[in-house]
C-alpha cells in the first residue's frame, strides 16, 4: 500500500501547475493533502477528473485559507473531520479515515506566524492534537501525516542556529509539542530509516531557497512504533515541484 503526502499550497492554483499528471505518475492507493486553501466542493470540483478514488476534504470557515483533504482508492471503514474541540475545529486542519490495519489523520498544523505570535495558540493545539491521537491510537495502529510546521532536530533544517528560538517552526516550544506527539509511542518513519539522510520537503517561495537547497523538513510520516515494521519504504520526493513543499511517501506491507 503507497501513501502519499503533500501540502499543496492551493489545491486550484496546483492543478493547474500539473497536479493531475503528478497524481496519475504517483499511482498511490492514499493521497493526503494539505493546505487545499478551497470550500468541500470546490475541492471537489477541483479534482473532479480523478476518478475511482473516495475524498474526504475539510475546509476552513475563511475561505482560500488552511484545509485538508484525503483520496484513497480502498473505501475506508470510516471517515471523521476535526479533533471535537470548537477553538481548533474552525481551520478545516484535520482529517481522518479508518482502514481495516490503521487509523490514518492528515493533519495541517498550525504556524506560528510571523513574530511568532500564534505560538502560545500553536502550543495548545499541540497538547490537544496529542489527546486526539493517543485516543485514536487505543482503537488500532496509527498513521499520522501532513505538514506539521516544525522541523524537529538540527539536520531539519539547512540553518538550524540562525533559527533556533527566532523562527516560527523551530523554537523549542513547537518542538517539545512534536516530541510530546512522537511520546505516545509513534516514530517519524523517514528517520528512522534514514538516521543521517539530510533531506527537505519546504523551501521558502523566496531567495531561490529551492535552487540553493535551503529548506526544512517539517512534513512528515508518524507511524505508531509496533507498526514500523510493515513500512517498507519512507522517501521525500523533493524531484517532484508544483509547490513550495514536496511529496514525500510510504509504502507500507501488509
Amino acid at each position: 500500500m503507497k501513501l502519499i503526502s503533500w501540502n499543496v499550497n492551493g489545491i486550484r492554483a496546483s492543478v493547474k501547475k500539473g497536479f493531475l499528471e503528478k497524481f496519475t505518475e504517483i499511482d498511490a492507493d492514499v493521497f493526503c493533502l494539505q493546505e487545499t486553501k478551497a470550500q468541500d466542493d470546490q475541492v471537489a470540483e477541483a479534482l473532479k477528473d480523478i476518478k475511482d478514488y473516495h475524498l474526504v476534504s475539510n475546509s476552513a470557515e475563511k475561505k482560500g485559507y488552511s484545509g485538508t483533504a484525503i483520496l484513497s482508492k480502498v473505501d475506508p471503514i470510516r471517515h471523521t473531520v476535526d479533533i471535537g474541540i470548537a477553538e481548533h475545529d474552525s481551520e478545516g486542519r484535520v482529517t481522518h479515515t479508518e482502514f481495516e490495519a490503521f487509523n490514518l489523520v492528515n493533519v495541517y498544523v498550525p504556524n506560528s506566524g510571523s513574530g511568532l505570535k500564534r505560538l502560545d495558540y500553536r502550543s495548545e493545539w499541540d497538547q490537544a492534537f496529542k489527546k486526539y491521537l493517543a485516543d485514536l491510537q487505543k482503537e488500532k495502529p496509527l498513521i499520522v501525516t501532513g505538514d506539521f510546521n516544525v522541523a524537529h532536530q538540527a539536520i531539519d533544517l539547512a540553518r538550524p542556529k540562525q533559527n533556533y528560538n527566532k523562527t516560527s517552526g523551530y523554537t523549542q516550544k513547537e518542538i517539545d509539542g512534536f516530541e510530546a506527539l512522537l511520546s505516545i509511542g509513534l516514530k517519524d518513519s523517514f528517520r528512522t530509516l534514514h538516521p543521517e539522510k539530510v533531506a527537505y520537503t519546504f523551501w521558502n517561495q523566496r531567495f531561490k531557497a529551492r535552487e540553493r537547497n535551503v529548506g526544512w523538513r517539517i512534513d512528515y510520516f508518524l507511524v505508531t512504533e509496533s507498526f514500523m515494521p510493515m513500512v517498507k519504504v519512507a522517501d521525500i520526493l523533493d524531484d517532484i515541484h508544483g509547490s513550495d513543499h514536496c511529496p514525500l511517501s510510504l509504502e507500507l506491507e501488509l
